[in-house]
């Protein structure tokens, strides 16, 4: 039996992807699409073949979706996920969570409250390069971890509510606690050279089990330069590095002048596309959603990074380190 999914949203670049993935997946019937735009919602259901919405509510009585995928811009996320969560409805939303934490923390406990399926799009983890730098952790092949580097920027709009740190920079937050374990405290300078708000970021961090850490953000530079992203993994027996998320992974022991590296081949044109990380994130997704197991990456993923983008807010006003607690 397929699994019956609506959307919520009809943004041009990752609201068409949600619908092209939810009319693609064998084990999806895909019924409807809510947005707030009349025509665009309308355009959007009818290049899908889908029933269109204006009313969340009214979407949810008429079709009876089984899950819900959540897909608004970036500061709109709360009321209609409220909204869905309130209505019983299992629901996969896009990051950042929210901006704020009170609001963070009412989402989660509505979820929890009902006992809800509620997952969140982490999609970065599932490139292969990070995969692999993953595996080669798990594998014992760093040793044991001293330091890591995130590094990830473009254009951007203004920062004036620290739009890069929460919306960008939660998946530089996610990436390295995902492969180096919990943050426990950091220290940030910003900057605002561009006159857009604080929309470039140092940011100092300090792992619980020893390691160091930092994360460069900024919305001053260009995504079309080489190395928008970079991340870079040092343990006491080699290093891992990724290339722009899905270009490059490589591999190198201390000592040794070659290194093993993986780049997507000529006919390799999936794990050569940022978006279809996302492909495989949603495969995941869906088969725990369907094995009624827990989300790969649960909606509180997102109340963690915002917990960390606050600190490190925290710090630069107090000008002090920032201690974070490590429990989830």
């Amino acid at each position: 039996m397929k699994t019956k999914i609506a959307l919520a949203g009809t943004g041009e670049w990752w609201g068409w992807h949600h619908a092209r993935i939810l009319s693609e997946h064998p084990d999806v019937e895909f019924c409807a699409i809510v947005g707030r735009n009349p025509e665009r919602t309308k355009a959007r259901a009818a290049e899908f073949g889908v029933n269109d919405y204006t009313d969340i509510q009214k979407m949810i009585e008429m079709e009876r979706p089984d899950l819900i995928c959540v897909c608004l811009g970036n500061k709109e996320h709360y009321l209609p996920t409220l909204q869905i969560i309130r209505a019983g409805i299992p629901l996969f939303v896009e990051k950042p969570l929210v901006f704020d934490m009170g609001e963070a923390d009412s989402l989660i406990a509505e979820a929890e409250s009902r006992n809800l399926f509620f997952a969140l799009n982490f999609n970065h983890r599932w490139a292969l390069p990070v995969e692999k730098a993953g595996q080669a952790i798990q594998d014992g092949r760093l040793g044991d971890i001293v330091y890591a580097t995130w590094r990830f920027g473009g254009e951007g709009p203004s920062c004036y509510a620290w739009e890069n740190l929460i919306e960008t920079q939660c998946h530089g937050f996610d990436m390295l606690e995902h492969l180096c374990g919990p943050v426990d405290s950091i220290a940030m300078q910003a900057s605002d050279v561009s006159g857009k708000g604080y929309s470039s970021y140092a940011i100092a961090l300090h792992f619980a089990k020893g390691a160091v850490g930092n994360v460069t953000g900024s919305y001053d530079t260009s995504y079309a330069y080489p190395s928008t992203h970079y991340l870079e993994i040092n343990g006491t027996k080699g290093r891992v590095v990724v290339e722009d998320t899905t270009k490059k992974y490589s591999f190198q022991e201390v000592g040794n002048e070659t290194a093993e590296v993986w780049q997507a081949g000529y006919f390799n044109d999936k794990d050569r596309m940022f978006h279809y990380a996302f492909d495989k994130h949603f495969r995941d997704m869906l088969t725990a959603f369907r094995a009624k197991a827990a989300p790969p990456v649960h909606a509180r993923m997102g109340r963690r990074a915002l917990r960390i983008a606050k600190a490190a807010i925290e710090s630069f006003e107090s000008g002090r380190i920032v201690k974070i607690p490590t429990v989830y």
